[in-house]
């Protein structure tokens, strides 16, 4: 069942036991492994992204954050909680396709931030 503008639509969204991982698999047999690092520096949230693209945050620190909660906002996206309590980010199933698409790209882009701002992926 595509979205009325032709998307793959998901079939599953699991999260793993150690709450690191989060699978989305989708109808058109896209299948998508997404570290909760990944998800939780690429939130959509405002917070994250800002307003304009000169807003947008570099976000370190996060190499063991974890998953918490997965809630979903209607038939269209999920709110994920991590537990460093950030939950304002609603994660699209676009979005996720997108994170999981775009995975080596924009991680490269993310460790890359981070090298040229001094920042770690670990904790402080």
């Amino acid at each position: 069942m595509a979205t009325a503008d032709n998307q793959p639509w998901p079939t599953e969204l699991r999260l793993h036991k150690d709450r690191k991982t989060l699978t989305v698999a989708f109808d058109n047999g896209e299948r998508f492994d997404l570290p909760a690092e990944y998800l939780r520096v690429k939130s959509p949230s405002a917070e994250v992204q800002g307003h304009s693209p000169e807003e947008r945050k570099t976000v370190p620190g996060k190499i063991n954050v974890a998953i918490m909660q997965i809630e979903p906002i209607g038939n269209y996206a999920v709110r994920l909680i991590f537990d460093d309590m950030h939950s304002t980010g609603i994660y699209s199933w676009v979005y996720l396709r997108e994170l999981g698409m775009k995975r080596t790209e924009y991680w490269q882009d993310y460790l890359g931030e981070l090298a040229a701002k001094n920042l770690s992926r670990e904790s402080a």
